[in-house]
């Protein structure tokens, strides 16, 4: 229990920092005078050096220590921070969001999310754990919510006090150092780690996770399409929403996302977990598509707003399933695994989205995360946790 308690409280401080960086980077790399390229590019070096961070955190984690190797991924993130805080040239930030895995989605994804999520499912039995990552998400969720809302701080400096935007943002840098820091500090005070050893997967886990890993990658390829940084700068883009009303609009989602995921865990105990993933995942895309061609910022709003009180259902429960139908010394490789396929998929929008007309990257992104629901539900229907058998 004082395990889950830390992860709670290192998952909410990370949330806080990706999701205000998120929101920032969409408009701070435009400010630095990044063209649509070079900002694409920035963004996916980021996700790409998260992408490497959650593969060494695969191999390692079990050999090296969990506790260890999740103490110096929090570090190396808050280096990125300070080396992008202080630099503006296009290829000083594209190295400094590679060494610390800035991550534009504005979701919190990476190598400390993959061994906490193997963490997790020890401090649980199986009837509670898909609400364990439903509260786990929550927090998650709440952090990002504040993250939000802090990206709108260097807006409001600079109407108000005068604070020249391109200070604020890098304040915004600096404090996204600082909350790196404390998760460090935090995982300090988990349990000691299991006894060393390899990451590996039985032929049946390994045949489970390869096909479902196929699947996540067409999900996160159309999740790179819709960024955090992405959407931020569409609505400011096509609507001319500043950041302080784009950063309430973050805020006002993540808030859905948070109650989405206590409705995903009630809803999941009655259909299923694969059924909850796919049943609220589609009319998510359906709605993103609504959003490409709304005629007014307000409109646009709510419909985004709509999308997200069912997109995030899908992420306590697909954590739960992936946990639940491998076996408990096998986790730590089942998440990386899965996870690094996802992060990998995401690195390819940032890099496309800036040559297309900015409806078509959204509906790219729909129509794939669409697809991806379909073929889920036809391969894994029959599939079923150990709470859902018998």
């Amino acid at each position: 229990m004082r395990d889950r308690r830390i992860l709670y409280a290192t998952c909410f401080l990370r949330a806080v920092a990706t999701q205000m960086l998120g929101v920032q980077l969409g408009v701070y790399l435009p400010a630095a005078g990044l063209s649509e390229a070079q900002r694409g590019t920035v963004l996916s070096a980021g996700l790409l050096g998260a992408a490497i961070a959650a593969l060494l955190a695969t191999l390692l984690a079990d050999a090296r220590g969990r506790r260890r190797l999740l103490t110096e991924v929090a570090l190396l993130g808050a280096v990125g921070a300070l080396g992008a805080a202080f630099g503006s040239a296009p290829l000083w930030l594209a190295s400094a969001a590679f060494l610390g895995m800035l991550n534009g989605m504005g979701r919190d994804r990476g190598a400390a999310l993959i061994v906490e999520q193997a963490i997790l499912p020890g401090t649980a039995p199986d009837r509670e754990r898909t609400r364990t990552f439903a509260v786990y998400n929550v927090f998650q969720d709440a952090g990002h919510g504040l993250g939000a809302l802090l990206a709108g701080f260097p807006a409001l400096l600079d109407r108000h006090f005068d604070v020249p935007l391109a200070s604020g943002y890098r304040a915004g840098l600096l404090l996204y150092a600082l909350l790196l820091l404390s998760t460090a500090l935090l995982y300090g005070k988990l349990a000691h780690d299991p006894s060393p050893r390899p990451p590996s997967l039985s032929p049946g886990s390994r045949r489970i996770v390869t096909r479902i890993s196929a699947l996540f990658a067409i999900d996160a390829v159309g999740g790179g399409f819709l960024t955090s940084a992405y959407l931020s700068w569409f609505f400011h883009d096509r609507f001319g929403a500043d950041v302080g009303a784009i950063a309430l609009l973050f805020l006002g989602a993540r808030a859905l996302n948070a109650l989405s995921h206590i409705g995903a865990a009630w809803l999941a105990r009655r259909i299923g977990l694969v059924n909850t993933m796919v049943f609220t995942h589609i009319p998510a895309g359906l709605l993103l598509v609504t959003v490409a061609y709304a005629p007014s910022f307000e409109v646009a709003a709510v419909l985004f707003l709509l999308r997200e009180g069912l997109v995030e259902m899908d992420v306590p429960t697909r954590q739960s399933y992936v946990m639940a139908v491998v076996a408990p010394e096998e986790r730590v490789a089942a998440s990386g695994i899965t996870n690094i396929v996802r992060m990998g998929g995401w690195a390819v929008g940032p890099a496309v989205e800036g040559l297309l007309v900015p409806q078509v990257a959204l509906l790219v992104g729909a129509g794939l995360k669409i697809s991806y629901d379909l073929l889920l539900y036809r391969a894994f229907r029959s599939v079923r946790p150990p709470e859902e058998r018998g």
